[in-house]
């Protein structure tokens, strides 16, 4: 008989020390994955009477694209998407694409707003990686220093055509105060 004093722990990786927000993730998962089997539902509806020469249907299901994590403002959420295969012939195919979740989309909205916000106010390139972790969760991933510098970059080139743009067209009421 063999006995061990090593205990084995859970690892920390597949899930969060508060259940709460175990529970949100979760919850959050369902109801994008609704919304998108919905959406599907509604373009196979479309279709339906669309046959092949040989009558079988034009547009059918065809599993699901790789799963993928979307960081949103309660962290990294795992979605998938289903696959559709357009079996007719020639270049104009039938492709799905949710409009709740497009193709490359890995950050929600509310994550992006909060990159140059935070920016803003002072945390550092280097501290950006710390600082999400500490407000999104520790699986906040694919928000590094060189993303926040590309970012920057964007930012930087919207500002200075923002600083371009015309305004002989418009009239601006101002008052002057001298005090």
């Amino acid at each position: 008989m063999s006995e061990t004093t090593i205990t084995q722990l859970p690892d920390p990786s597949g899930f969060s020390a508060d259940a709460l927000t175990d529970v949100i993730r979760a919850g959050a998962r369902q109801l994008i994955e609704q919304a998108i089997h919905a959406e599907l539902a509604t373009l196979m509806v479309t279709f339906s009477k669309e046959r092949l020469e040989d009558g079988r249907a034009r547009l059918v299901r065809h599993g699901h694209l790789p799963e993928r994590e979307v960081m949103t403002g309660i962290g990294p959420v795992s979605v998938t998407v289903p696959r559709v295969r357009d079996r007719a012939p020639g270049e104009d195919k039938i492709t799905f694409t949710p409009s709740i979740l497009p193709r490359y989309l890995r950050k929600a909205k509310s994550v992006e707003d909060l990159l140059p916000w935070l920016y803003l106010k002072g945390v550092s390139r280097g501290d950006f990686t710390e600082a999400l972790a500490a407000l999104l969760g520790p699986n906040a991933k694919g928000l590094s220093a060189k993303t926040i510098t590309r970012l920057k970059a964007g930012w930087w080139t919207a500002y200075e055509d923002w600083q371009k743009r015309d305004l002989g067209a418009r009239q601006f009421l101002y008052i002057w105060a001298d005090g």
